[in-house]
């Protein structure tokens, strides 16, 4: 009973704090139906599903967001990227364990030593499923969790659309071809972000999230070669050759910066940064070297933090209307690693 008592107090509390700080979505339900990765399915989802059915959702989520973020900071770029990578079909088939029946995503080449945070969706989703059996599916709380990073670091607000459901399966091979490397080219970043109907504006302002984060060494080794380069600006060259030292006593695995001057907050910095030179990832440095379009997206965004931050919202809530599994098509799984 007190334990029952003390889970209640801590749910009250997490729900009036998450009120004070996140603004009241509003919106309409969702209609049943199917959907496939790259279609826009949001007339299928709804920022109002939760109100009546599990009013306590998005508090329990905010509260543990903020709690793993508190504990590591790094967290909030991981929760923000496990969305991403869901997000080329928004289904939480990125959560799902390997079977005898299919090979997961877990292990394709851009998430194998990378995604983390599991952990923290499997707490939200123990702690839902304890007060709203069978309710809240595991890919809207990886959209609202996304939605919350972006929040407790700095970031701004948007309405998260509900509705989506659980897939059955999963595809480690159809996530090697769809979600994009970190050496990719200008060409082969708007291809596949056109593949899933999204502009080479979304594009841009979507990989301002790395303005949080990490990354290991071997995934801009590419980088480390551009201080033969004498065209290079020179800032550049000091920022390279200071990648060169961390990663020269490392066997691939050390971490850096994504943003080395505000690694942990939500802010513009990232873009400001790839113009002096100082992305990190081949694929950010190239939005500035690679294409006018992106450069002068790039050099708005650095210039100006409440447009980035607009269609840095908008954008997100492209990339989570994506291809829902709605209707019949999923489930709202009890564990969000396996299948009911």
């Amino acid at each position: 009973m007190a334990m029952k008592k003390l889970a209640l107090f801590s749910l009250l509390l997490n729900l009036a704090i998450f009120l004070a700080i996140v603004p009241k979505t509003t919106g309409e339900g969702y209609g049943g139906g199917g959907g496939g990765g790259g279609d826009d399915c949001g007339d299928l989802l709804g920022s109002d599903l939760y109100k009546d059915i599990c009013p306590e959702a998005e508090a329990i989520i905010f509260a543990r967001v903020r709690l793993a973020v508190f504990e590591d900071t790094r967290m909030a770029a991981s929760l923000l990227r496990l969305h991403f990578h869901d997000c080329f079909g928004c289904d939480a088939s990125v959560l799902l364990d390997d079977t005898d029946n299919f090979v997961g995503e877990k292990t394709a080449a851009p998430n194998l030593n990378s995604l983390r945070g599991f952990e923290v969706i499997d707490a939200i989703k123990q702690e839902l499923e304890f007060v709203c059996p069978q309710t809240v599916s595991c890919a809207d709380i990886l959209a609202t969790a996304a939605r919350d990073s972006v929040v407790v670091s700095g970031g701004p607000s948007w309405d998260v659309q509900m509705g989506r459901k659980d897939s059955l399966t999963a595809s480690k091979a159809l996530a090697n071809n769809i979600i994009p490397g970190p050496n990719s080219t200008i060409g082969n970043l708007v291809a596949k972000f056109q593949n899933v109907n999204l502009s080479l504006k979304d594009m841009v302002a979507l990989s301002g999230a790395h303005t949080m984060g990490k990354a290991r060494c071997t995934t801009f080794a590419a980088r480390l070669r551009d201080s033969t380069n004498p065209n290079a600006p020179e800032a550049s060259l000091e920022f390279i050759q200071s990648l060169q030292q961390l990663c020269s006593v490392s066997d691939g695995s050390t971490l850096a910066n994504l943003d080395l001057a505000t690694p942990e907050t939500f802010d513009n910095q990232y873009y400001v940064n790839l113009l002096s030179g100082e992305g990190l990832l081949p694929s950010d440095q190239n939005l500035v070297t690679g294409d006018e379009q992106t450069r002068e997206l790039v050099e708005t965004y650095a210039q100006d933090m409440s447009t980035f931050f607009q269609d840095f919202k908008d954008s997100m809530i492209k990339l989570g209307r994506l291809g829902p599994v709605t209707g019949t098509n999923g489930e709202i799984r009890r564990n969000c690693r396996s299948v009911n």
